[in-house]
């Protein structure tokens, strides 16, 4: 699979072969739903919390004596049918995560990025620099390539002017080689690749 390579002021910079073991894949909506659910999964911090009925800051004694009243059996005022009382059966802190096998998270990060490739959403940039951290002028030359929504993954090192000129921009995310996910990837409309992130991609997936 040949495409082209690009450059941030739209000129042809040649071409690069993209390896059908990585980018050729199928789409399997079924993995990828699987390897979202589990990065989301790992997200979750797990901190929500109700308290229990000897949590309740409240007095313990009995509300009213037990027979005589023709009102109904109660306890302390910290049941859970009362206001202020405990919440039943309430959440307690916990870690959501679950497992997923490192092969079924490859498989969906190579459909992932299958999936970019056969919509005509892959982009390949021949470097991510610039010569100042100026965000007007990486906004100016987005605007004109079209970029509204795109996930740009570049090599191990990330060139800082271009990181410091990009943080402000809203439809703009920017990731190291290493931290290419399914879930990023997904919720960007269009996937901009610098021609080192291929070559590492293709490294760390094949």
């Amino acid at each position: 699979m040949e495409v082209a390579i690009t450059t941030l002021d739209q000129r042809k910079a040649g071409t690069i072969e993209l390896s059908p073991a990585v980018f050729g894949q199928p789409l399997r909506p079924d993995i990828l739903h699987q390897v979202v659910r589990w990065q989301l999964a790992k997200r979750r911090r797990g901190t929500h919390k109700t308290k229990t009925r000897g949590e309740i800051s409240a007095t313990t004694r009995k509300m009213y004596k037990q027979k005589g009243t023709g009102r109904a059996r109660h306890g302390a005022a910290t049941a859970t049918q009362f206001r202020g009382g405990a919440k039943p059966f309430g959440p307690k802190p916990r870690d959501h995560a679950h497992s997923l096998p490192k092969k079924v998270r490859r498989l969906g990060l190579k459909i992932a990025l299958s999936s970019k490739l056969a919509d005509g959403k892959l982009v390949v940039l021949d470097r991510a620099t610039l010569e100042e951290p100026k965000t007007k002028q990486l906004a100016a030359a987005l605007a004109k390539l079209g970029w509204s929504s795109a996930l740009l993954i570049d090599g191990d090192e990330i060139d800082r002017n271009f990181a410091l000129a990009s943080r402000n921009l809203v439809g703009l995310q920017l990731l190291p080689s290493a931290g290419a996910n399914v879930y990023d990837i997904l919720r960007r409309d269009l996937l901009v690749l610098t021609a080192s992130a291929v070559r590492q991609l293709e490294e760390r997936l094949a």
